[in-house]
């Protein structure tokens, strides 16, 4: 319990002092880096345990407008590790006990891939979205 207290205070002071700018999916905060570490850090989701109710080759999800995860219990804190070469939007609910819904866009930049990193830490559903109902293609990652 004092920990969720202690990982609220922290989410609401570094909500509270940003600068306003945008976030970027790929480039987490400093704070919850180190938030992450003091939760003992994470590894990432295995993408085996992923389901999708959109085309799936392997690891490799295709869609239009719209793809629905479904995460199983990773049984701990994991890192979900979404990949592509192109803009996509994701929305998960936020780990621990935090009535909150997380939104974020990926874009990719400098020439490199665009990467969503989703904190997980019980069974979830997340869902992918492809700006202007174009056609992507979103990698899950095991990194």
């Amino acid at each position: 319990m004092t920990l969720a207290v202690l990982l609220v205070a922290m989410f609401v002071l570094a909500v509270g002092t940003g600068g306003g700018d945008q976030g970027r999916a790929d480039e987490p905060p400093g704070v919850v880096e180190r938030l992450g570490r003091l939760a003992g850090g994470s590894s990432t989701v295995d993408p085996a345990t992923v389901r999708a109710d959109c085309d799936r080759t392997g690891d490799v999800l295709s869609f239009v407008g719209g793809c629905e995860l479904r995460v199983a219990d990773p049984g701990g804190l994991r890192t979900l590790v979404l990949r592509s070469g192109r803009a996509f939007g994701v929305r998960a609910p936020a780990p621990r006990d935090a009535d909150l819904t997380v939104r974020a866009e990926a874009e990719p930049s400098d020439g490199a891939e665009a990467v969503a990193r989703v904190a997980v830490d019980r069974a979830a559903t997340v869902l992918l979205t492809c700006p202007g109902g174009a056609g992507c293609t979103v990698t899950i990652a095991a990194s």
